[in-house]
């Protein structure tokens, strides 16, 4: 894209991606979450006049999202009771957000399209989150809802299933880096797997909800009080639920492995599992050569 077309595009919004601390899956079933915005990475929205309606990407994973736009976009029109015909304009997407990291690439592909229909007067800014929470059921199976209320909010939030959230507002900023694992993990097949252990094992599958409860509440303590062992014990218990759910490949496990003898203190997945993003808190700044992404 030449510098002196994107001067006419109209910038619609800039939604980010989401790492999260403490909370998946379980959160689904009522314990809150604690998310943040990444806002290193993120889905920027432009449109220009055009007599169809068209979409166009840029970025370095833009072209990530060629095969699955339109059909976000198509189910966003019937939610709203819009035909395609209704429409034009050239729409630009341009992002640097995984699809299928655990970075919140699907919430903020669903809260740039709500944005672009409020713009057009189809959406109400009031309806957004229930609207966007829905559309993303294209790739949850069922949103919890949490990374669309994120990236909604682009601050850190306690979330809670029924949509209701609260700023989070830190006293410090813990070291916390994020790095991807190299293998991707579909959220819906993780969603469905621990879904699946509610039916074979009932018992064992509340215990570990109880202890991702408990993971949440160590690292909202270790937050507030600037308390680094809360925080750590926190996301190791988060991580041990990670493990009990089977969403740790071994691949995962060993980058973890390599973390932790490279000196963090505490490692977990972040997202929904089975790959993605891995999530690690240090005493200090990491060792340069390890590439880790600054979570603030």
């Amino acid at each position: 894209f030449s510098g002196d077309r994107e001067k006419y595009m109209k910038l619609i919004t800039e939604v980010y991606g989401k790492w999260i601390l403490a909370g998946e899956h379980a959160v689904l079933r009522g314990v809150p979450a604690l998310v943040f915005p990444l806002k290193g990475k993120s889905m920027s929205f432009f449109v220009e006049p055009a007599s169809e309606l068209s979409v166009e990407f840029a970025g370095s994973k833009g072209d990530e999202l060629r095969l699955v736009v339109w059909s976000v976009i198509e189910r966003a029109l019937e939610i709203v009771g819009v035909s395609r015909a209704a429409l034009s304009g050239r729409i630009r997407i341009d992002s640097a957000l995984p699809l299928g990291a655990g970075l919140g690439t699907s919430a903020a592909l669903c809260v740039g399209v709500g944005r672009w229909l409020i713009g057009e007067g189809k959406l109400k800014q009031d309806d957004l989150y229930t609207f966007a929470k829905g559309l993303e059921n294209l790739f949850h199976g069922e949103s919890s809802g949490v990374d669309v209320a994120v990236a909604i909010e682009s601050q850190g939030i306690k979330f809670f299933k029924s949509g209701d959230r609260s700023l989070l507002k830190l006293g410090w900023t813990p070291q916390c880096y994020l790095s991807n694992s190299g293998q991707r993990g579909a959220t819906i097949e993780c969603v469905q797997k621990v879904k699946d252990l509610f039916k074979t094992e009932p018992r064992r599958a509340e215990m570990i909800d109880q202890e991702m409860r408990q993971a949440v509440a160590l690292c909202e303590q270790g937050l507030n009080q600037a308390v680094i062992g809360d925080l750590a014990e926190g996301i190791q218990l988060a991580a041990e639920c990670f493990l009990r759910w089977g969403l740790v490949p071994a691949l995962v496990q060993s980058q973890m492995e390599q973390l932790k003898n490279e000196g963090a203190v505490a490692v977990k997945p972040t997202g929904s599992g089975n790959g993605g993003y891995v999530l690690s808190l240090w005493q200090s700044p990491p060792p340069p050569h390890l590439n880790l992404i600054k979570c603030y």
